[in-house]
């Protein structure tokens, strides 16, 4: 693990790094969104002080052009379909701001799983911010001669108990694995954007209680993909803290995301840079010559920044 400070040693032991944005002048002249995931509560424990902080937070200043889902915005079954009050309980409702009603970009999380996955991508047709053209999909943003190309992944289907659990998550089965690696590999041999993202919903390195095949085999069938393309950033959720890793022999910064409502504790583990149980979510701002990652907790803290530049 590189040398830390001890400010930044002691931020990762216990999490607690707060600096409240009173400048929003930081967020001019840069290609900001928001990234948020593990939401769908109906509204309770943090997310609806959360979804007003976004908005807020959005209208001083950040001005996002979207926002970035990493999965489980529906809790705990997933959706029955296009017409489940769901929609209405986990997500209209609750991010109804006006400053929310811009592009949300989803991906699937273990959570949709366990109900109507084609519901998640048919409610496109249904609610116009909402935009899932397919389980795994890309695209090229550009502002003020900055390049910046997302790759969202479909990360259930890549996992083997998932797709082995066939009662609990019908569909993770069915699709072809494979050919969305494939995919992924031919997305990323042609990019050629100043800054390049991949998000899925399962983390390839994190500290969490949950089950170590999830990150082998992210680790094993994600990860060659990722590192050899050279990809700046890998976002994800599913594990409810925040945390930012680097392992050795990579240059790419693994983010966990926190949730958007309920929070769990979390401990650093090898090449663990920080760590927070706080709930949250973060602001990416992209100018040509930087990147830069926000965690943001529920009061408007920046808890900690992660910032990539062009040499």
């Amino acid at each position: 693990m590189r040398k830390l400070s001890f400010v930044l040693l002691l931020a990762m032991l216990c999490g607690v790094v707060q600096a409240q944005i009173t400048d929003y002048s930081i967020f001019k002249h840069k290609f900001n969104f928001y990234v948020a995931n593990d939401l769908g509560r109906n509204g309770y424990y943090d997310q609806k002080p959360i979804a007003e902080r976004m908005g807020e937070m959005a209208d001083k200043g950040v001005d996002p052009e979207f926002v970035l889902a990493t999965g489980d915005i529906h809790h705990f079954e997933g959706v029955a379909s296009v017409n489940d009050p769901l929609w209405m309980t986990n997500y209209e409702l609750v991010y109804s701001h006006p400053e929310l009603m811009l592009p949300w970009f989803p991906v699937l999380g273990n959570h949709e799983y366990r109900g109507n996955t084609q519901a998640v991508l048919d409610y496109s047709r249904v609610s116009r911010r909402w935009v899932m053209p397919a389980r795994y999909y890309t695209q090229v943003f550009s502002d003020k001669g900055m390049t910046l190309r997302v790759v969202w992944i479909d990360t259930a289907p890549l996992i083997g108990k998932y797709r082995r659990e066939k009662d609990k998550y019908p569909d993770a089965s069915l699709q072809d694995d494979n050919r969305q690696l494939a995919w992924m590999d031919s997305v990323l041999t042609v990019a050629r954007e100043d800054w390049v993202i991949v998000a899925g919903h399962h983390p390839i390195y994190a500290e969490t209680p949950k089950d170590a095949e999830e990150r082998v085999d992210m680790q094993q069938r994600v990860d060659p993909i990722l590192r050899r393309h050279h990809v700046d950033m890998y976002l994800c959720g599913h594990i409810h803290n925040f945390q930012h890793i680097r392992i050795k022999g990579s240059d790419i910064d693994y983010i966990t995301n926190s949730a958007g409502s309920l929070s769990r504790k979390v401990k650093p583990v090898e090449g663990t840079l920080f760590c927070s149980p706080e709930p949250g979510f973060s602001i990416v701002s992209a100018s040509k010559q930087q990147l830069e990652l926000r965690m943001i907790d529920k009061k408007g803290n920046v808890l900690y920044t992660v910032t990539r530049s062009k040499k």
